[in-house]
């Protein structure tokens, strides 16, 4: 009988890329942008950010998870954190992250941040379960600079 609670969790591999966003598709609620979300993009991404974006895989190679994490040099930033549905409460999300955290500090980064829509329920209790605050002090602000770049929310 197959250990159906192993995983593995390493950085993301740019060969990776089509089953990491074959996976965003499954995730209900997952905002998928129209060019930031390309492979072209998320391959770009990659390459800056080799050692904190990540996967979570089964035995099988099947991709169960990701994290794309990148930094500016000072902070981080989570994007597309999930794990596919199938596998939740295994503790594949955590592993993920602490993964992420760890590459990060062995970066100098300081501080990770993340966005979590409001409706997000599970998203948002599993952030807070790990220690992260919801910032009430601020207000988000952003400016699209390609209208092109649409998000499309799947369903």
């Amino acid at each position: 009988m197959k250990d159906e609670t192993l995983f593995y969790v390493r950085p993301m591999e740019t060969s990776d890329i089509e089953a990491v966003r074959a996976l965003w598709m499954t995730i209900k609620g997952f905002g998928i942008r129209t060019i930031d979300d390309s492979k072209e993009f998320v391959e770009r991404f990659i390459k800056r950010n080799p050692k904190t974006s990540i996967v979570a895989s089964l035995p099988d190679g099947r991709i169960v998870g990701s994290i794309l994490c990148g930094s500016d040099g000072r902070n981080a930033c989570f994007y597309h954190v999930c794990v596919s549905n199938d596998h939740r409460r295994r503790g594949i999300g955590r592993a993920m992250v602490r993964y992420a955290m760890d590459a990060l500090k062995r970066e100098h980064i300081n501080k990770v941040t993340l966005i979590a829509f409001k409706g997000n329920e599970v998203g948002n209790l599993f952030w807070n379960a790990e220690g992260f605050t919801e910032r009430g002090d601020i207000n988000y602000y952003e400016m699209p600079l390609n209208d092109e770049n649409i998000t499309h929310f799947n369903t």
